[in-house]
């Protein structure tokens, strides 16, 4: 399949990295706002085409997989450009800015049917349907709770400390967490309650969100933009608990006992880098004619969006466009 990509940032290099070793996938296009840099990029992986402008690379109608990975608050933007064009698309996380965006850019593509697609990519790896089997099985025995963190040292990146460009850790970060309790507990969150620190600028660099679901499970997640954590996950039940490694991309399962004892430990399968995995989901997807990944459901993206959103408002951040109290 012919992939395009939408922007030639810093993680559209780790991934066109990573399609260069996947034979069943064609890095065709590359465009950016800068031919040049498109050109350079395109030289760099061995792509056919490259283009200085969106549109002109969306005409071409050789492309059949766009990537999108501009700036958080240009994604509603660029995905409603891809769907006019009727061209199946795969965009970084954040899916958008804001729940409202993500329920318009939805409800065009299904107008138009055309494939959409979240490329939050612990969603697609294998492990993952491994863990739900876990949490699912009652090997653990009755699950209690959850807790997983998140953090990286980059506060200073200057897309992350924007109101603007939709910055802060939540959006970049804390969606990985989220992401996480979403896929052990599903999405019937009954409520939640939550802490932060915030940058000068209003953006949020380090939080504490507690979820709270009907049967009763919590889920503890930590999201930072401030320091770095070790990215663990861990799931606890009456009989014993599971520790996730690298919740961003999730490396292994440890499980132990109510004796902590360690019984059991699963590893990850070989992989290239981990981006892998969701090119071929939605790849695969298209080619079959459906209109969203099975890994990651477009119901999914809308209640994670939503989750967003009304912590964001319980801290008053709010970013331009959005009306305060709304």
């Amino acid at each position: 399949m012919r992939i395009a990509f939408l922007g030639a940032g810093k993680i559209a290099h780790t991934v066109a990295r990573t399609l260069t070793q996947v034979p069943s996938l064609k890095l065709y296009a590359v465009a950016a706002r800068d031919k040049n840099r498109a050109e350079a990029f395109a030289s760099q992986y061995g792509f056919t085409k490259a283009y200085g402008s969106y549109e002109e690379m969306l005409a071409d109608p050789q492309v059949e997989l766009v990537y999108i990975s501009t700036v958080n608050n240009l994604h509603f933007e660029h995905m409603t450009l891809c769907i006019r064009a009727k061209k199946p698309v795969l965009c970084e996380k954040p899916f958008t800015s804001t729940a409202r965006e993500a329920r318009e850019v939805l409800a065009m593509a299904a107008r138009e049917k055309v494939f959409v697609g979240e490329a939050i990519w612990p969603r697609y790896v294998p492990l993952a349907d491994t863990i739900v089997q876990l949490v699912n099985s009652g090997r653990l025995g009755e699950i209690v709770s959850l807790q997983a963190n998140l953090g990286y040292p980059v506060s200073r990146v200057p897309r992350l400390d924007r109101l603007d460009l939709s910055g802060g850790a939540l959006l970049d970060i804390g969606v990985y967490t989220l992401t996480f309790a979403s896929l052990c507990f599903g999405d019937e969150v009954a409520g939640f309650d939550s802490t932060v620190r915030k940058s000068p600028s209003g953006v949020d660099q380090q939080s504490m969100v507690q979820l709270c679901y009907a049967n009763g499970r919590r889920a503890y997640l930590l999201s930072s933009s401030l320091t770095a954590t070790d990215r663990t996950g861990v799931i606890y039940g009456s009989q014993g608990y599971a520790v996730v490694h690298n919740i961003n991309n999730y490396q292994g399962v440890d499980i132990y006992n109510a004796g902590n004892e360690l019984v059991q430990q699963i590893k990850a399968p070989p992989q290239i880098s981990g981006y892998e995995y969701q090119f071929l989901a939605c790849a695969e997807a298209v080619r079959k004619g459906e209109l969203e990944p099975a890994q990651m459901p477009h119901q999914t993206t809308i209640r994670i969006m939503d989750l967003m959103d009304s912590i964001r408002h319980s801290w008053s951040l709010y970013y331009p466009g959005e009306e305060a109290g709304k």
